[in-house]
């Protein structure tokens, strides 16, 4: 079966048993570690995928993503930090993922997703360690406790990732370590941060802790690196798992140096290291889009890029070729068809700075003043993608549309699960944040054939 099917057929049974989406999220609201990160912002059912579809969208995501860890070499030669400048980086960014570069990127990654006329178009890819949302599977337990979402999936052998455990092992995998070596982590935030996250950062290493890391929380600043160790109190510190982002650390990026001095000496692991910022940035879909790009990629890559990868370019002044292999002036281009373009600054997470061409009450002046604005900083334009809207059953068990925004993980061991970030269907196209409602929910695929 296909997303489709299986989503029609599963509301046509919510809608006969008049279920309500407080039942149906049953007691996810009281588990604490949900609660501290989630706020009770449920979706009240999961979204599925069929297994084609899924093996067919997670391949292309894999693919380009393997094209963007190729991207240093193809255009740079090798030299990572002209890479992380064209991708956007400043300075002082530039020079703390210059130290703190991994023997590859992470695998640990979060492609953020909709889905447009029945294929799926990436808006950015989440590199790193800070990414969240890899809880997902504690929502699909709490989800599957209903026996109509439970009799439903073992009907039609729907199952799901366990991402947190697959989280464990890409820090395991990628730090160098066995199951069953259970390092010492210092789950680390920024101080600035420390305070709003330190209660859903408790819960994650009490999770942690049942999977095999012995972790802790704390910021930057109370990690000491002395006698060859880095410490946290006076526990010595196997791995730095950081959940600060690189645009955060510019208000203090001394507090990283000690940590940095001690995994330059082999005292201590950081997951992930900091060059997954480069990678990450905006920056580098800019240069995969680019025309002259295409010619260095492999046929594989060239397909799944297209596929996967709307039309986006850096911000700066001169012509670029268009999707129809035209040539334009951007800005001109920009102007005439900005109600079919976001800008997006490169390297800020959150969806901080994203300004949708489409805003009602932008003006035609005002859009050009943005983007005037926007030369020789990190920003870029992308083609928008308009989200399928899915229904969701609501407090009175009525079908309500939400605009979907898919997260699909991978991870060491391949495809890591999916989730949904979602906002009301009726407030338009508009940027999913907390500002505007937005709601979150895990996935179920459907597995293999038998013996595939």
């Amino acid at each position: 079966m296909d997303r489709e099917s299986l989503t029609a057929e599963y509301l046509g049974r919510v809608t006969r048993a008049g279920a309500t989406a407080g039942e149906l999220v049953g007691r996810l609201p009281e588990s604490e570690m949900l609660a501290a990160f989630y706020k009770g912002t449920f979706m009240s059912r999961p979204v599925f995928l069929g297994h084609e579809e899924r093996v067919r969208a997670f391949h292309d995501v894999r693919t380009v993503l393997d094209a963007v860890e190729s991207l240093p070499e193809l255009l740079f030669g090798g030299d990572f930090a002209a890479f992380a400048r064209a991708a956007g980086l400043s300075e002082p960014q530039v020079a703390a993922v210059v130290r703190g570069r991994g023997a590859r990127m992470t695998r640990q990654v979060r492609a953020d997703l909709f889905l447009q006329d029945g294929g799926f178009k990436v808006l950015e890819f989440n590199i790193g360690s800070s990414i969240g949302g890899m809880d997902n599977a504690d929502l699909c337990r709490g989800l599957l406790e209903h026996p109509l979402l439970a009799s439903f999936a073992e009907e039609h052998r729907l199952g799901y990732v366990d991402t947190l455990r697959e989280q464990v092992n890409n820090v395991l995998v990628e730090c160098g370590f066995a199951p069953g070596d259970r390092p010492v982590v210092a789950l680390t935030d920024w101080p600035s941060y420390f305070e709003n996250e330190v209660a859903y950062m408790r819960q994650l290493c009490l999770r942690w802790q049942e999977l095999g890391l012995d972790a802790r929380p704390c910021h930057i600043g109370q990690l000491e690196a002395r006698n060859g160790r880095v410490y946290l109190g006076d526990e010595p510190v196997d791995i730095v798992f950081r959940t600060f982002a690189i645009s955060q650390i510019l208000d203090a990026p001394e507090l990283l140096d000690p940590v940095l001095d001690a995994a330059e000496r082999g005292e201590v692991k950081i997951f992930t290291p900091l060059d997954s910022a480069a990678y990450a940035s905006k920056g580098s879909l800019a240069m995969l889009s680019d025309e002259d790009t295409r010619p260095l990629l492999t046929e594989e890559q060239r397909a799944s890029v297209d596929r996967l990868l709307p039309w986006t370019r850096a911000v700066r002044p001169g012509q670029v070729t268009l999707e129809d292999g035209g040539r334009a002036d951007l800005f001109d281009y920009a102007v005439e068809n900005r109600r079919e373009l976001v800008l997006k600054p490169n390297s800020l997470y959150g969806n901080r700075g994203v300004i949708l061409g489409w805003t009602p009450d932008l003006t035609d002046g005002e859009w050009r003043e943005l983007l005037d604005a926007a030369v020789g900083t990190p920003h870029i334009v992308q083609r928008r993608v308009r989200p399928t809207p899915e229904l969701f059953p609501d407090e009175k068990g009525e079908l309500r549309p939400w605009n979907l925004l898919w997260g699909m993980f991978s991870v060491a061991n391949g495809y890591g699960g999916a989730n949904v970030r979602a906002t009301a269907a009726e407030l338009g196209d508009v940027v999913m944040n907390r500002a505007h409602g937005i709601h979150s929910g895990p996935s179920l695929y459907e597995l293999p054939p038998t013996g595939a």
